[in-house]
């Protein structure tokens, strides 16, 4: 079965899933949805700055034995993490994607930082390679330190 939710994570994902249930029903969803979800994909549909049209960012989540511990164990906020060591199966962090698509000059700064999940560290990471945000309060942050 495949489904489509408004949300900008994997982690978004499991927790709209779960809390679209009554708080009495949560620990049994979390339990069920532990076993049956395969993976989830995440995108953010960004302008691209190298010519006219969109390139899509994308976050992918595989669950794995450790996703399915953290979801059945309402940990949900270490997914970020799992997906992080979970290079090997394909896993990809949004943030992470976003910084490919910038460094490869497809999309602009602003874009990034506006699409991206931390924007005080992705627009510290611009600064630390030399780039600038475009937007004074993030780039004067920078000049001041």
């Amino acid at each position: 079965m495949f489904a489509t939710l408004h949300t900008a994570s994997a982690s978004g994902t499991i927790n709209r899933i779960i809390d679209a249930f009554p708080t009495t029903q949560q620990a049994q969803v979390r339990v069920q949805l532990s076993t049956s979800l395969i993976a989830v994909l995440s995108q953010q549909l960004c302008a691209r700055c190298d010519k006219a049209g969109r390139v899509a960012a994308y976050e992918f989540m595989v669950v794995t034995p450790a996703i399915s511990n953290l979801v059945r164990e309402n940990k949900t906020f270490r997914i970020d993490s799992a997906i992080q060591t979970g290079k090997k199966f394909g896993m990809q962090l949004l943030d992470s994607h976003l910084w490919d698509l910038y460094s490869k000059g497809w999309i602009a700064a602003e874009e990034a930082v506006d699409k991206c999940k931390d924007p005080g560290a992705f627009s510290e990471k611009i600064h630390r390679a030399g780039g600038t945000v475009g937007r004074a309060e993030l780039d004067e942050v920078h000049d001041a330190s």
